[in-house]
C-alpha cells in the first residue's frame, strides 16, 4: 500500500515537472531565474554620519529622512535617541514643521529629564511659533506656541532658551490680544455692542501687559455709553485716566464722557476694576 502511494506520488511529481517544463516555453522570463535579494541594513552611525553631513549642507530634508532612518531600522541603537532630536532640528529647519512637532514632542514625552529637553522643546515651541499666522487669521498656532514656550519655562527654569522664551510669550500674547481687539473693533463697528464688550474684556482680563489694553478701555468706554451703561463707561475711563494718563486713548475717553456730562469715576464693583485690582477716583 505504501509502496504505492509512494509510485503515485512520483508520477504526480514526475507530471507535475513535465507540465512545467511544457508552461517554460510560453514564458518569457523562463530563462531567469529567481534570486532573493539580500538586504543589508546600513549601521546606524553611518545613516546617523550622513544625516549630519546632509544638515551641514543644508539638505535638511534629506538630513530628516536618514535621521529617520535610524529610529526606524535601529530603534534600539545609541544612535536612536539622538537621531530623533536631529529629525526635529532637521525637520524644523527644513519647514517641515508638522513633523518637527512630531519628533519634538516624542523626545520630550520620552525624555523628559534629559539634558537636551529642553531644546526639544523649544523646537516643539518655535515650529508652532513659525506656523502662527498674522491677526487677521486664526490663532490656533499662536496659542499652541504661547503654551508650548510656557511649559519651557516652567519645567526647564534655568534652561538657555527661557529668557528666549520670555519674550516670545509676549509676542504671541501681544498677537491674541491684537486678534480680540479685531474682532472686537468688528461688533462695535456694527453696533453689536454685548458681543464687542466680551472681546475688550478679554484683552483686559488676560493680556494687560499689552499694547492693546489702553484702546480696549477705551472702546469700552464707547460700547458702555452707547448701550447707556454709565457706570461701566466711567469707570472704564477712570482705569485708563490712572494707568494710563498721558495716553490718547484717555484723552479720547475723557472726551467722549464730558460730551455726555460725565467724569471718569471707579465702581470698586466693576469688573473692569476688580480686573486691574486698584481703586482710584478721577474728576
Amino acid at each position: 500500500m505504501v509502496s504505492a502511494r509512494v509510485l503515485l506520488a512520483a508520477v504526480a511529481v514526475t507530471s507535475l515537472a513535465a507540465c512545467s517544463e511544457g508552461l517554460d516555453k510560453f514564458n518569457p522570463f523562463a530563462d531567469e531565474k529567481y534570486k532573493p535579494e539580500k538586504v543589508v541594513d546600513t549601521p546606524p552611525d553611518q545613516l546617523y554620519n550622513d544625516g549630519l553631513a546632509r544638515a551641514a549642507n543644508g539638505n535638511f530634508v534629506g538630513a530628516a529622512k536618514k535621521f529617520d532612518e535610524v529610529i526606524k531600522i535601529h530603534p534600539h541603537s545609541p544612535y536612536a535617541k539622538q537621531a530623533l532630536l536631529m529629525s526635529a532640528y532637521a525637520n524644523y529647519e527644513g519647514g517641515a514643521y508638522d513633523d518637527a512637532i512630531g519628533s519634538a514632542k516624542r523626545y520630550v514625552t520620552l525624555y523628559p529629564s534629559d539634558k537636551d529637553a529642553a531644546y526639544a522643546q523649544y523646537l516643539l515651541a518655535m515650529s508652532h511659533y513659525s506656523m502662527a499666522p498674522d491677526v487677521s487669521r486664526d490663532q490656533e498656532q499662536a496659542e499652541k506656541a504661547g503654551q508650548a514656550l510656557n511649559d519651557l519655562v516652567t519645567r526647564y527654569p534655568n534652561s538657555e532658551y527661557v529668557k528666549d522664551s520670555k519674550w516670545k510669550i509676549q509676542v504671541i500674547r501681544d498677537q491674541l490680544a491684537g486678534k480680540e481687539m479685531e474682532v472686537g473693533r468688528y461688533y462695535l463697528n456694527r453696533r453689536n455692542y454685548g458681543a464687542a464688550i466680551n472681546r475688550f474684556r478679554v484683552v483686559i482680563s488676560r493680556y494687560q501687559t499689552t499694547r492693546h489694553v489702553e484702546e480696549a478701555l477705551e472702546r469700552l468706554v464707547e460700547a458702555y455709553m452707547a448701550m447707556g451703561i454709565v457706570n461701566e463707561a466711567q469707570t472704564a475711563a477712570a482705569v485708563l485716566g490712572h494707568n494710563f494718563p498721558d495716553s490718547q486713548w484717555y484723552q479720547d475717553a475723557h472726551a467722549l464722557l464730558t460730551k455726555g456730562g460725565l467724569t471718569p469715576r471707579e465702581d470698586k464693583g466693576s469688573w473692569i476694576s476688580q480686573a486691574f485690582g486698584k481703586a482710584i477716583s478721577l474728576n
